[in-house]
């Protein structure tokens, strides 16, 4: 897990972002690849809207090259390796675009200030489509601390691919521990899940929470708060796109997890 992709764009989540994208490179001893996307504006489909198009692009690119010339000299001063590249567009599909040879994308959680960026909506799509880890971290992150990882664990494939692209960062933690909130037998066993890692050289603990009709995502959200995890690893979307766009497990984090959460499908 050595190379970091980290979306910039002048919104009120790119320092924590940002911070989180540093510390994790810190930690990793990686390289931090920033790629600074100016999206087109929502008219842009509509001729009548020309003029007042060219004005939001070129206000657009304005900005976001101050942006960039802000973020260079900040990362000049960092002892991370790094890059920085732009591009215009959409902003998951320009992501989608260079993340065949990124280990992890570093996204908010969502802006509940302001709808666009649709952060919620992009973390979506890069976890459906990219195949690597997503930390989606809360806009308030002020540093990302790695030594307490929290394994939500439902044994199905989701979970076993987060568990296994998130070895690097778990080998890091101090403590790890593999949460169930048991709705009903299925899957891998959390002990198999434990072995496994053990065999990575992490030793996880299990605790299993079985307290029928109580929402997973309200279980794993009190956990993580009463055992002070720094964040969460979890499987996205396990029980389906369409199941989840109307109110899943994932969804539910997503909105209202004040803990960072790394994602996979």
């Amino acid at each position: 897990m050595k190379n970091i992709l980290l979306l910039v764009h002048q919104d009120r989540g790119q320092e924590a972002r940002l911070q989180a994208a540093l510390d994790l490179t810190r930690a990793l001893g990686g390289h931090l690849a920033c790629l600074d996307v100016t999206p087109y504006p929502l008219m842009a489909a509509d001729t009548h809207f020309g003029s007042a198009e060219a004005v939001v692009v070129r206000d657009e690119t304005e900005s976001e090259a101050r942006n960039r010339a802000f973020l260079s000299d900040r990362l000049a001063r960092e002892d991370v390796s790094w890059s920085l590249t732009d591009t215009m567009g959409d902003m998951a599909s320009a992501l989608l675009d260079v993340a065949d040879l990124a280990d992890l994308i570093i996204l908010n959680r969502a802006l509940d200030d302001f709808p666009l960026p649709d952060m919620r909506g992009i973390v979506g799509r890069l976890v459906m489509r990219a195949h690597i880890p997503i930390l989606a971290v809360p806009q308030t992150l002020q540093r990302f601390d790695i030594a307490r990882a929290l394994i939500a664990w439902d044994g199905r494939p989701a979970a076993a691919a987060a568990l296994r692209a998130t070895v690097p960062l778990l080998a890091l933690a101090e403590e790890v521990q593999i949460f169930v909130a048991r709705e009903a037998d299925s899957g891998l066993d959390p002990e198999q899940a434990a072995a496994y890692l053990s065999r990575h050289g992490v030793h996880a603990t299990v605790r299993i929470v079985d307290k029928a009709g109580a929402p997973a995502d309200r279980l794993i959200a009190e956990e993580s708060s009463a055992w002070r995890a720094d964040y969460v690893v979890m499987g996205a979307y396990g029980h389906g796109r369409l199941r989840e766009t109307f109110g899943g497990v994932t969804q539910h984090l997503l909105a209202e997890s004040k803990c960072p959460l790394v994602l996979c499908h």
